[in-house]
C-alpha cells in the first residue's frame, strides 16, 4: 500500500500495530475513513467501536420525528437495530472487528422522566437536545452529559489496553454535533498516538475549529486512494438516500489531521 503522510500511521502499518477507530454513529467510520481503513485492514489489526448506537421509545421530539421520515423509518428502535445489522455487514466485510458501546443517540437522549403528561405531549421539554438546528449541531454539550463523557473515556481507555491498540483515530469535530464531539473527547483523554479524521459529510460546508487545531498542534493531511469507499457507504442503505438525497456520493480525498 501506499504509505500515508503520517508518522502515525505510517508507523502503524509498519509495524502493524492494532488500530482503535472511534465512530459516533453506525456509519461515521466509513463515511470519513472508508478509503484509509480499506488500506490499513491489509497489516493492521482494526478494531472499530461506535459510540452512539441506540434510540430510545416514544415519545420523540420533532427533530428526531424528521430524522426517521428521512430514513423511511415509522419505529427507532427497528431502524437502530437494522443500522447496528448493516454496521456488521459493512465492517465485517472490511475484516474489522466492531464494537458497539450502546450510548444513545443525542435525537433522543432524554434529560427527564418526571413531567408526566406534560412531558408527552411535548417531547422538547424531556429531552437534553431538544431541536438539531439549535442544539444538537450548535457545539454545545450538554452538563447533563459530562458523565456520559467520563464513563464513556474510560470505556475507550479499557478497550485501547484490551485491543493493544497504539492508535487511535477519532473524528475533529467539523459540524459541531454533540455526538461527535463527545467521541473526539474520548479520544483525546488517551495516552496513545491520536489522529484525528475530518467528519464526512460535515465537512463539505464546514471547517473543523482552529482553536481545538491550535490547541493541539494539529496539522491537516490527505488521503486520495477512495475508489472502494462508495460501495461500502453504500452498505449503510438506511441512511445512504437521507445523506445524499440525490443519490450521488460526492466523494473526495480523506483529510486527516496529527501533531506536528
Amino acid at each position: 500500500m501506499d504509505v500515508p503522510r503520517s508518522s502515525a500511521v505510517a508507523a502503524a502499518v509498519a509495524d502493524g500495530t492494532p488500530i482503535l477507530v472511534l465512530s459516533a454513529h453506525l456509519d461515521d467510520a466509513i463515511l470519513s475513513c472508508g478509503g484509509l481503513l480499506t488500506a490499513v485492514a491489509e497489516r493492521c489489526p482494526l478494531t472499530v467501536a461506535t459510540v452512539f448506537t441506540a434510540a430510545a421509545p416514544p415519545p420523540h421530539t420533532h427533530a428526531a420525528r424528521s430524522f426517521l421520515r428521512q430514513c423511511s423509518a415509522s419505529d427507532a428502535t427497528t431502524l437502530f437495530a437494522d443500522r447496528r445489522t448493516e454496521d456488521h455487514k459493512v465492517l465485517g466485510d472490511l475484516g474489522a472487528r466492531l464494537l458497539h458501546l450502546g450510548a444513545t443517540d443525542a435525537l433522543f437522549r432524554v434529560r427527564s422522566a418526571g413531567l408526566g403528561p406534560l412531558g408527552r405531549a411535548l417531547p422538547e421539554l424531556v429531552h437534553r437536545y431538544p431541536t438539531y438546528r439549535f442544539d444538537i449541531a450548535k457545539g454545545r454539550v450538554s452538563r447533563g452529559d459530562r458523565r456520559l463523557t467520563t464513563d464513556l473515556t474510560r470505556e475507550v481507555t479499557r478497550l485501547v489496553d484490551e485491543s493493544g491498540a497504539r492508535l487511535v483515530l477519532a473524528p475533529v469535530g467539523v459540524g459541531r454535533h454533540v455526538d461527535h464531539l463527545i467521541t473526539r473527547a474520548t479520544g483525546t483523554g488517551q495516552w496513545v498516538d491520536v489522529v484525528y479524521y475530518s467528519d464526512f459529510p460535515y465537512d463539505r460546508t464546514g471547517a473543523p475549529d482552529l482553536t481545538f487545531l491550535d490547541r493541539h498542534g494539529l496539522e491537516p493531511w490527505s488521503w486520495e486512494h477512495t475508489d472502494s469507499k462508495e460501495s461500502l457507504i453504500r452498505g449503510y442503505r438506511s441512511q445512504v438516500d437521507a445523506l445524499f438525497p440525490g443519490g450521488r456520493i460526492p466523494l473526495g480525498p480523506e483529510t486527516y489531521f496529527e501533531p506536528r
